[in-house]
């Protein structure tokens, strides 16, 4: 059964470029049924927003700044994420943003049993981040996007200018969550691995690297061996991981 997805765009806080991206990178985690962007449209600012919202049937919630120096926005989108959830007519939510404001939102939603999912740029505190079940990071859609309409040189440079290092601290978390789920010969399946690593850091995600998935991303690491296995129950093999 598919998951319906309410997707709530804080309007104020989120640059309109590569919308489109952000909705196809969304449309993976399920079916965004509901799909709202706040913001005050008498506002010169999102005039951006305007030309894309039509294209992927976005609805535009007005939403006037009553006090200066307030942010309207955050009560409008708190106030109806609430009313969806207790309409019970979705499974999760996508809290499009970069303030911290919705911290708290994220964690009701959360123990509502709602699945949560956060886009935001890297500047967004870690408090929201963790908050949510995933977070992924719009420089990620940003670079797809480039890498889809570039040479592949143009792919290396922006690659080298835009991705994150694997650090030391980056890979003592992988291996120490390969201990976690691997078996008595240290063997751990990639796709639990895959899972506990998300759970224990939301923003963990393979392309903030510089790769599309999971496996090239060990395998470019000198510290774990990969191992394919036939699957009885599948044309495609299973992939298993474990530290040197």
């Amino acid at each position: 059964m598919e998951t319906n997805l309410a997707v709530l765009i804080d309007g104020d806080n989120i640059p309109s470029a590569h919308v489109k991206e952000m909705m196809e990178e969304i449309a993976k985690y399920g079916n965004p049924t509901i799909k709202r962007i706040y913001g005050d449209w008498t506002k010169p600012h999102l005039n951006k927003w305007k030309n894309v919202l039509l294209e992927n049937a976005i609805h535009p919630i007005q939403q006037y700044g009553y006090t200066q120096g307030k942010n309207a926005t955050d009560s409008a989108m708190i106030i109806d994420a609430m009313d969806i959830l207790y309409s019970n007519k979705v499974d999760g939510f996508c809290l499009v943003s970069s303030d911290s404001d919705f911290t708290r939102l994220a964690t009701r939603l959360r123990e509502a049993s709602m699945k949560v999912i956060g886009i935001g740029e890297k500047k967004t505190p870690d408090p929201f981040i963790v908050a949510c079940d995933k977070f992924i990071y719009i420089e990620i859609l940003k670079n797809n996007s480039k890498e889809s309409t570039s040479d592949k040189t143009k792919e290396k440079d922006s690659r080298k200018q835009n991705v994150d290092k694997i650090t030391p601290k980056v890979v003592r978390l992988i291996s120490h969550t390969i201990s976690d789920v691997a078996d008595e010969d240290g063997w751990a399946f990639l796709g639990d691995v895959g899972s506990l690593l998300q759970k224990k850091q939301p923003n963990f995600d393979s392309r903030n690297y510089g790769f599309q998935k999971l496996t090239p991303m060990i395998n470019s690491i000198d510290k774990f061996e990969i191992e394919s296995r036939e699957n009885a129950n599948s044309k495609f093999k299973l992939i298993y991981v474990r530290n040197k």
